[in-house]
Parts: structure tokens; C-alpha cells; sequence
């Protein structure tokens, strides 16, 4: 039977680990897809649910997670493929393997709290760094780039869609004033002033965010993979999304409730005409959140949200 290392020895603490591997109940022989790898914490325990014959593809944009996951999930040798791939591409991943369809599809959106702890990543405000926040130094837009070269009413934009801030315009002035911008700290320090103090929350926070998401195009990504993997689902697989704000648990829930229903013409119509078909069944209605005791032990879980659907 295959072992590997222990989840307390990862870096990067998986958030709903055991949630996750309830919902998914691998088996073996199966096919199971971890679509956001990052340290392997949810990988690790698909593939020893599954041992002895069950398969993993690992998919991550971060060349340095997936370094460490290779060391941590070496011990199942040819069961784990992992490669440096967007959630994407995941159609094209399954066909090269040649794989038809999976048992079990998993993905822990947004920003792990490993690549949070990396200054030099740029996603932090507490930590002095560039203004980079890519998830691959292979992607070409940087938050330097928005923030030093968007026109004021662009980014005063993407700070409200993609960080629901309401002091956005406020935001994207003082940013444009304060330009040229090259470290998280000068950016943290411009907000601050800007718009004051917030209680417990940084002024920042939202701010961050939007970028973030905006120089990743994490909400389109999200959009893209969504239909991927409910079509890779083979039937009485489950799909299991973990999402940490608004706008991503947005996008799965409404999602999974069109995909869920047989009709999805306008509430107004009296006769249906769309000929769509439920796919899927949701397996929780509303979603699974952490415990208080995985909070005290990972405070990044607070905000994370599961939902989880079964393939027709």
C-alpha cells in the first residue's frame, strides 16, 4: 500500500481536507483530477482513498508548488501525474492521457496561504514585496502593469468589479497620484490614506483582491472549467469547488443550479423551447464550511465555501 507524507508536514494546509475526501469517496481503480495541485494536500489523500490502482492528474500554474509536490507525492510513483497546466486546459489534459472520464474532479480557487507567505509573489499587503501577484511567471500582466499604466476609470473598474469596493474611485485616484507604484507596502500605504482605517479588515484587502484576480482572469477561468469538468465527470462522478469570496461562490452556485434544473427558460415563458437537460444533482444544497476547530488551525478556512455536484 502507498504511503507519503503526513498532511501536518505540507507547507500549504489543505482547507476541507477531510470534507473533500468524504464528498469525492475515491476508490480504486479510479481517475480523480486535483485542478489546483498547489503542495498535493488534497492529492495526497485522493490517492491514498484510492490506493492501490487509483489514478491523479495534478494540474498547477505555480512551478514552485508543484515542486513540492512532486516530493510529496513521489511515493505513489506513476499513480500521480502532475504537470504545470492551467484548470483550463483540462479537456486537452484528459485526452492526451487518453483518459474518457473521472471519478472525481477537485478545485481550491484563488490563492493559497504558501503563496501568500512568499514575499516576493506579491499578493500580500503585510509583507513588502513587488507588485508582481502572477500564479505563473510565464503570464505577462502584472499588478505593477495595471496599476502604473490603466487610465484612472479602468482600474477605479476593476477594483469595484472584482473587490466589490465601494470607495473604488477614491482608490484609483490616489493610485494614479501616487504613481509610478512598485512594491506591496507603497500600494498598502496609498490605500490607507485614502480611505482610512476599516475595524478588523485592512484597507487594502479588497483592493488586492480585485488585482489579483484581474491579472490572473481568475473569474473567466473559473467560467471555462466549470463546463470542462462536468462534461470529463463520468456518470455518478462529483465535481467538489472550494471558493473564498462572493464572486467565486457566485459563479459556481449559479452554475450549478442551471445545470441542475431541466428548463432554463426565462421564469415568463410559458412553454419551454431551451431543451435543456439536468447534468447534475447537487449533493449540498448550501455549502460546507469548516469547523471552528480547522479555523483555529488554518484561519485562511474561515472564508472557504464547498460545493459539491454528482454527475446524471
Amino acid at each position: 500500500m502507498d504511503t507519503a507524507t503526513p498532511a501536518e508536514s505540507l507547507p500549504h494546509q489543505s482547507v476541507l481536507y477531510q470534507p473533500i475526501i468524504h464528498a469525492l469517496h475515491p476508490q480504486s481503480p479510479g481517475f480523480y483530477v486535483d485542478g489546483t495541485l498547489g503542495a498535493g494536500g488534497h492529492a495526497r489523500g485522493i490517492l491514498e482513498a484510492s490506493s492501490p490502482a487509483g489514478q491523479l492528474l495534478g494540474l498547477d500554474l505555480d512551478p514552485r508548488a508543484l515542486e513540492i509536490a512532486r516530493q510529496h507525492l513521489q511515493a505513489f510513483g506513476s499513480r500521480a501525474i502532475i504537470r504545470q497546466a492551467s484548470y483550463t486546459t483540462l479537456q486537452d489534459q484528459l485526452w492526451e492521457l487518453g483518459w474518457t472520464a473521472v471519478q472525481g474532479i477537485v478545485l481550491d480557487l484563488g490563492v493559497s496561504s504558501m503563496q501568500l507567505d512568499q514575499a516576493e509573489r506579491g499578493f500580500s499587503f503585510q509583507k513588502d514585496g513587488p507588485l508582481d501577484m502572477r500564479f505563473s511567471p510565464q503570464q505577462t500582466t502584472t499588478a505593477a502593469y495595471l496599476v502604473n499604466h490603466l487610465p484612472e476609470d479602468e482600474l477605479a473598474e476593476i477594483i469595484w468589479r472584482f473587490g466589490e469596493e465601494q470607495q473604488s474611485r477614491r482608490i484609483a485616484r490616489a493610485i494614479v497620484l501616487a504613481r509610478p507604484l512598485q512594491t506591496t507596502l507603497q500600494l498598502a500605504e496609498v490605500i490607507r490614506k485614502a480611505i482610512g482605517g476599516r475595524g478588523r479588515l485592512h484597507p487594502a484587502t479588497l483592493t488586492f483582491q480585485a488585482l489579483r484576480i484581474a491579472v490572473n482572469a481568475e473569474l473567466q477561468s473559473i467560467a471555462q472549467v466549470l463546463p470542462q469538468a462536468v462534461d470529463a465527470l463520468a456518470p455518478g462522478g462529483r465535481l467538489a469547488v472550494i471558493s473564498f469570496h462572493s464572486l467565486e461562490d457566485r459563479l459556481v452556485k449559479q452554475f450549478f443550479r442551471r445545470e441542475s434544473r431541466d428548463c432554463i427558460c426565462p421564469p415568463q415563458q410559458p412553454v419551454c423551447t431551451c431543451d435543456h437537460r439536468a447534468r447534475i444533482i447537487e449533493i449540498v444544497r448550501h455549502p460546507i464550511t469548516a469547523a471552528e476547530e480547522e479555523i483555529q488551525q488554518n484561519p485562511r478556512a474561515r472564508s472557504a465555501r464547498l460545493r459539491v455536484i454528482e454527475k446524471v
